[in-house]
């Protein structure tokens, strides 16, 4: 965590002032590999001279690769078969189907729907439900939508334990 005279430090050292904090989200693949491995296997660097640190190689989804010290990366990242509920949100958004591996069902799975923020013209079962008349324009913000175990789907808000759970995955 960066306490308020790191943020100070910073912001001294910056053209614009001031240097505003972020977040990031990313799915990327990683693997274990010292910095001297990766200057002479990926980038074809000799590395006789150099002493190696621990760290990671890192794949990009653009293709981009890196390398990373070995504590840095994982202050940042995580496996994906061990996630948090705000970080499988965040894969949900970016279009991945999200599960826990604590649910009994098969074949669960969680998707992030857009909705309608522009609305879509209402079919006749849905008017008849909110009192609308067909072809009236149906405004529907961004849900959650769940398979359930016997193949239908429906919209899905998580349980306290879900929130709170750690065994969140990706499904592919």
């Amino acid at each position: 965590m960066y306490d308020r005279e790191f943020s100070e430090t910073l912001n001294s050292c910056s053209t614009t002032t001031p240097m505003q904090q972020y977040i990031g989200t990313k799915i990327l693949f990683a693997e274990l590999m010292d910095e001297c491995t990766f200057l002479r296997v990926v980038k074809g660097q000799d590395t006789s001279d150099r002493e190696t640190r621990p760290g990671y190689k890192v794949v990009y989804p653009d293709g981009y690769v890196s390398w990373s010290p070995k504590a840095t990366f994982e202050e940042a990242y995580r496996p994906i078969d061990g996630m948090n509920f705000g970080l499988a949100t965040e894969a949900a958004k970016k279009g991945y189907k999200i599960a826990r591996t604590g649910w009994n069902g098969k074949g669960m799975f969680v998707v992030y729907q857009k909705g309608y923020p522009q609305g879509i013209p209402c079919n006749k079962q849905t008017a008849a439900a909110w009192g609308m008349n067909e072809g009236d324009l149906f405004i529907c913000q961004p849900y959650l939508q769940i398979k359930n175990v016997d193949g239908s789907h429906s919209m899905w808000v998580p349980s306290i334990n879900d929130t709170l759970s750690e065994d969140w995955t990706i499904v592919y």
